[in-house]
């Protein structure tokens, strides 16, 4: 419904041009490399950097840490998830075609998208998922948020969103992640404690080899605290 501006004059299509110009002049292995990347090997390889977070939150710092750092880690995925969800209506309301549909000369990696362009799918659900990581823990969430700027320049190269997609699916993934954190961690955190005492899942939330070694590099979300003086610790929000 509403529209974007396309024009050559507009500097999101003159970057559109120049970063996917980037496919034109490389070699047609590199290419079908970036093709895999922007389409699967991103997530994939986010998928991995979520798991190498988990196993090393369970083997650091004491039982209430790593019931703290899991409740946040099981956040990720589910705030990429919602994120995904609140865009089926943006992208019903905004309904900007992809930008091969409006523009020549463009070398489209992917064939078949005939769906809508802004924003997009695959920078919300990376942007979503490596900001929910870094509230778990800030070492891993830093290389997810760098997985997923590549993913929203990917995208662009293989011309099948404009930039301000990619930066629209950045911000909607930032903001459903942080601004839901708070309510997410107060409902998950007692769902992990219980796993934790559970028999068959406590392996889900700490490893038996660990120890009382330094705490997982998580994220404050600043709650109210009534009265008294600041503690210092960096706890998350329950």
């Amino acid at each position: 419904m509403a529209v974007l501006a396309s024009d050559g004059s507009n500097p999101d299509v003159s970057l559109l041009y120049d970063i996917n110009g980037l496919a034109k002049a490389a070699p047609p292995w590199f290419d079908r490399v970036m093709e895999f990347v922007g389409e699967y090997g991103i997530v994939l390889g986010m998928v991995l950097v979520v798991l190498w977070c988990w196993w090393s939150v369970r083997r650091r710092g004491t039982q209430a840490d790593s019931v703290t750092a899991v409740a946040a880690l099981v956040w990720a995925p589910l705030a990429a998830g919602v994120a995904l969800l609140v865009n089926i209506p943006i992208r019903g309301f905004v309904e900007r075609p992809r930008p091969f549909r409006d523009h020549q000369g463009l070398e489209v990696l992917v064939d078949g998208k005939t769906d809508f362009s802004f924003v997009s799918d695959h920078a919300t659900l990376a942007m979503a998922l490596g900001v929910g990581l870094f509230v778990a823990h800030r070492g891993f969430g830093l290389a997810a948020i760098g997985l997923a700027l590549a993913e929203g320049f990917a995208r662009v190269y293989m011309g099948v969103h404009y930039p301000t997609d990619v930066i629209g699916g950045f911000a909607l993934g930032t903001a459903v992640a942080l601004l839901l954190a708070p309510l997410a961690l107060a409902l998950l955190t007692p769902v992990v404690a219980a796993v934790a005492r559970s028999a068959t899942g406590t392996r889900l939330v700490r490893s038996r080899r660990a120890g009382g070694g330094r705490r997982p590099e998580t994220v404050g979300i600043p709650e109210p605290r009534l009265g008294g003086p600041a503690t210092g610790q960096n706890d998350l929000a329950a």
